[in-house]
């Protein structure tokens, strides 16, 4: 009896010893572990946190050495920025969206970072709305990416803006308010919108939040009477409702198409065994599991499918939605340039036609020009933010003494500025409204224009986008005195304009002497990469601001 045991129990320990051979041989951690580093971004890190903690249970070995994962939490662009800076020390990185590695890879220092290879999960970009609020929008606003550009376009004062109010998120930090703005600049091109998409992003420039977490929250927090509207990615909707089940918020998904955050995977490791490392997580990433945690935590597959939690009752569309064909690395190079060159703070220095005819009444209304006047500058200047700097003088002739056609009345500094216990903006609004046409003067515009030429030129602001705005009925230069002509104002302009410290003319003109004077005007400003208008109208003069913005992203070759 003890032969046929003593058989079994050698067979049980040859086989015992086989199974061990073999399971070590694909799990050797006889040489320690190898640490592989990832860092990911905040909204998918808790899911691969969760599959890398199954991956390292597994043992997976590389050069007799176990796998060991571990995931940090970064934003996408401090990540980058530190690439750039040469200071991230990951071997791993899962971004947020391919469009931010392209802006990165059309940059100096963003030239060797690595292809990516591959994607993890997808999330569409969409709008988002309070559910309670969601059902007002349908008589004011249908979802796309229109009718957002036409919400938050700052000139557009009778569009659906009266009652819906655009929160965005800074394309500059966030690759869900990047991703909104090429989809909405997409179609703003397509449908000839150029000009109201500036609008838009002058608009949203102040209301932009911090996060998707901080939007979303003050969606469906009570603030005036009209609705809030957001833009952020699908996923980050799915996460604020599993987190404030009380204060739910749906998806609205535009009807142009939208682009999706693709969470690509960008190996950063040079060691030889990391990358083999790297290369088998990347691989366990798109097994089934994985890909069922991904889909728990709100993702969609790179195929766009949807998970169970993205159902219609939870306010979502399970279907894969419309995709909008994605830009090339130069589009989205050139939108980060736009927004950029846009959102500079402002240096204005405002002159303001003072001179006998601004006295005369304007045909069909019961204002002088002076009071046109004066309606235009408060509209214009209203599109300003407060950390812009502003100031204004006036101009005619001897206003300052003989021989001197100019007085400053506010001088040039940030609006939010106390000046003698009162804010420059203030200040402003109050010369603007107490000054007065000089009955017996005449227009004394080319020696100002020189003088406020020489001072802005003086005082440039690097950081700024620098301008003399010119407000006047359009009579163009008309000074007894002689002073400077018309032929050496342009002579000084061409020779002082300075590409690199470009200071740009923006004239606008309102009375029924501007077509004479057009002429004039149009020369003043084209030297210096400026323009001229003539307002018909004084709500025209909203368009004729943004015009004047819209140059900023061309300057100094909008003509050319």
């Amino acid at each position: 009896m003890l032969v046929p045991l003593a058989g079994a129990v050698a067979l049980a320990v040859l086989l015992g010893v086989a199974a061990f051979v073999i399971f070590n041989r694909d799990h050797d951690c006889s040489d320690g572990k190898l640490p592989l580093r990832v860092v990911a971004t905040p909204d998918i890190q808790p899911a691969l946190d969760k599959i890398a903690g199954r991956y390292n249970k597994a043992l997976h070995s590389v050069d007799s050495r176990c796998v060991e994962v571990t995931v940090a939490k970064e934003a996408a662009a401090r990540t980058a920025n530190g690439l750039a800076a040469g200071k991230v020390s990951a071997d791993f990185w899962v971004a947020d969206s391919s469009l931010l590695l392209e802006s990165m890879r059309k940059t100096p220092a963003g030239e060797a970072l690595p292809q990516p290879e591959g994607s993890v999960a997808t999330s569409p970009v969409v709008l988002a709305a309070a559910r309670s609020a969601a059902s007002k929008l349908s008589s004011s606003l249908q979802p796309s990416w229109g009718s957002m550009v036409a919400a938050a376009n700052v000139a557009n004062v009778d569009g659906p803006g009266r009652k819906v109010r655009v929160l965005a998120l800074d394309p500059q930090k966030n690759s869900a308010g990047l991703a909104a703005l090429l989809a909405a600049a997409g179609v703003a091109k397509e449908t000839k919108q150029d000009q109201a998409l500036v609008g838009a992003m002058k608009e949203l420039s102040g209301q932009l939040a911090s996060d998707s977490t901080a939007l979303l929250a003050s969606l469906t927090v009570k603030s005036g009477s009209r609705v809030p509207i957001g833009v952020t990615s699908e996923q980050a909707i799915f996460s604020h409702n599993a987190n404030k089940p009380d204060a739910p918020v749906v998806a609205l998904y535009p009807k142009e198409g939208t682009l999706s955050l693709d969470y690509p995977v960008t190996i950063l490791t040079k060691d030889p065994s990391v990358i083999k490392a790297a290369a088998d997580f990347k691989q366990d990433l798109a097994t089934d599991s994985a890909q069922k945690t991904l889909r728990e935590a709100g993702f969609r597959g790179t195929d766009g499918q949807a998970g169970s939690g993205l159902s219609k009752d939870k306010g979502f569309t399970p279907g894969k939605p419309l995709a909008l064909d994605p830009p090339d690395g130069a589009t989205v190079a050139r939108m980060v340039q736009t927004w950029s060159r846009l959102n500079l703070g402002s240096r204005l220095l405002t002159l303001l036609d003072v001179s006998g005819t601004m006295a005369l009444p304007v045909p069909g209304t019961n204002m002088t020009r002076m009071q046109a006047i004066n309606k235009i500058a408060t509209e214009g200047l209203s599109l300003f933010p407060a950390e812009s700097e502003l100031g204004l003088w006036t101009f005619s002739t001897h206003l300052n003494g003989q021989g001197k056609d100019w007085k400053e009345l506010v001088s040039v500094g940030p609006a939010s500025e106390t000046i003698n216990g009162v804010l420059r903006k203030d200040q402003l609004v109050r010369a603007f409204a107490q000054v007065r046409a000089k009955p017996t003067g005449d227009t004394g515009l080319n020696d100002t224009v020189k003088a406020a030429y020489t001072e802005l030129t003086k005082t440039y602001a690097e950081d700024k986008i620098n301008t003399l705005l010119i407000l006047t009925d359009g009579a163009g230069n008309d000074d007894p005195d002689g002073g400077v002509s018309n032929s050496q104002m342009l002579q000084f302009l061409k020779k002082t304009y300075d590409p690199k410290r470009p200071i740009s003319i923006l004239l606008i003109a309102f009375g029924p002497e501007a077509e004479k004077g057009k002429t004039q005007m149009d020369a003043l400003a084209k030297a210096t990469g400026g323009e001229a208008y003539i307002a018909k109208d004084i709500l025209q003069v909203r368009d004729f601001f943004l015009q004047g913005m819209e140059r900023r992203l061309c300057s100094p070759n909008c003509d050319g």
